[in-house]
């Protein structure tokens, strides 16, 4: 094998084994410039963007052993690889087409699984790692919060009210029985007061 070309595919090796994910464009119609600012848009995203020959890339892929896609890398094919989610690729990607109606989505290998384009395009609309756990965080911390503040009320009275303490209800004052003016009344050692309702625990939520 040519030396140049030994180095050439080791280094698709390389970066094809460091790398999650395989996303095949066709960039045919991208001027120079174009195709400038999809690179710095998917570095920007921790994505690398190449462009090598198709059989160079079969060979890395055969070498490397992932899925058979040959058969699909025709034409102006570049590849992007990264050492990040392939979600924020495939989103850079997508809303570049969007804008500039290219470059096109080819195919795609996610591990040992076979992404046709339209599995690419739903995967760029699923959100990032990053944006699940914080949404998940901040719904486990919202009742939680609330909770405590429930309790701080709770147990320290002279604390300001929060929407999440309920005011206390005041007590009306009991109503005097008047006592027919021929009858005597008879003697109580002590007129009970109505008992207080048992206070009510604030629902955790």
């Amino acid at each position: 094998m040519n030396p140049d070309k030994k180095i050439i595919i080791n280094g698709l090796l390389e970066r094809v084994n460091a790398s999650p994910y395989l996303i095949v464009i066709d960039y045919t119609g991208l001027t120079v410039r174009q195709f400038t600012e999809l690179r710095n848009r998917l570095d920007a995203g921790g994505a690398h963007c190449t462009v090598a020959k198709n059989s160079y890339m079969r060979k890395v892929l055969a070498e490397a052993g992932l899925p058979d896609i040959g058969a699909d890398l025709v034409g102006q094919m570049a590849y992007v690889m990264g050492d990040k989610e392939v979600f924020a690729a495939a989103k850079v990607i997508k809303n570049f087409e969007k804008e500039f109606k290219k470059p096109e989505m080819k195919i795609g290998i996610l591990g040992d699984s076979v992404l046709d384009a339209d599995k690419l395009k739903a995967i760029a609309d699923i959100p990032s790692r990053e944006a699940v756990l914080s949404q998940l965080l901040g719904t486990i911390l919202e009742p939680a919060s609330r909770i405590a503040r429930v309790i701080k009320n709770k147990f320290n009275p002279d604390a300001a009210s929060t929407p999440d303490s309920e005011p206390e209800t005041p007590q009306a004052a009991p109503t005097p029985v008047e006592t027919p003016a021929a009858e005597e009344a008879p003697a109580f050692e002590q007129t009970p007061t109505a008992e207080e309702p048992p206070p009510v625990e604030a629902a955790a939520e």
